[in-house]
């Protein structure tokens, strides 16, 4: 298609008109297409397990007035952090929505990780987006969540937060550290909003050992500080 530019002697207006196929051949190319193994469930490089501050969910779902505001999430219950996914990834871009339509998840599949990921809908569109991409069954890709989330602990500090702390993303990361002493700076990435803290996300193999992750690390956040809104209820 493109072997005009091979040509020795094209002139100028051949060699424009060349350039303007070969752009608008990539311009049009989809911008999933990030791997060649694009949406093939099972064909990824690891996970990133997704850990949300909840309180931060709350506060933002309460501001937009949103559905969010009113889950079982934000009813007052204290979570702390929660499971948001546990997400397929290449070394560059991800997966998602690898079976379309998603094969029907089981109510009983969905009840039962409401302890982890405490709302219907999210568990539900996880397994549409991500759950698809692992080639897993749903009630094995859950359980791959569950021993995920098993694997990490949780620092102290953050389990019962009474009152928002103002803290560092680097000092929540060395927390996660701290408590799991396997865990590298080059495995985690704690990431924020405007103001808050978000997600701490983590980077597992497909055996769940922790793993380097250069892109998840590039998304960090790079704020100064950040606020974490404290634990609701108790």
């Amino acid at each position: 298609m493109f072997d005009c530019l091979r040509r020795p002697a094209v002139v100028v207006s051949t060699t424009i008109a060349c350039f303007a196929l070969l752009l608008g051949a990539l311009a049009a190319a989809p911008a999933s297409a990030q791997d060649g193994r694009q949406n093939a469930p099972g064909a990824f490089d690891f996970y990133v397990l997704s850990l949300s501050w909840s309180p931060s969910f709350c506060a933002e779902a309460e501001e937009r007035g949103g559905r969010g505001s009113r889950s079982q999430q934000c009813s007052g219950r204290p979570y702390s952090f929660v499971v948001h996914g546990l997400w397929p990834q290449y070394e560059t871009g991800y997966p998602e929505y690898c079976e379309q339509p998603a094969p029907r998840l089981p109510r009983n599949i969905m009840t039962s990780m409401l302890d982890l990921m405490p709302a219907p809908g999210l568990i539900y569109n996880e397994w549409d987006k991500h759950g698809t991409c692992a080639g897993l069954p749903a009630k094995a890709y859950f359980e791959t969540i569950r021993k995920a989330r098993a694997a990490i602990k949780i620092p102290q500090e953050f389990l019962d937060l009474a009152q928002a702390k103002t803290v560092s993303p680097a000092a929540v990361e060395d927390a996660f550290i701290k408590a799991n002493p396997k865990l590298t700076t080059s495995a985690i990435a704690v990431t924020c909003n405007r103001t808050r803290l978000s997600e701490v996300r983590i980077c597992l193999s497909k055996d769940l050992e922790f793993r380097n992750c250069d892109e998840i690390d590039r998304q960090a956040c790079r704020r100064d500080e950040v606020n974490m809104p404290p634990v609701r209820g108790g």
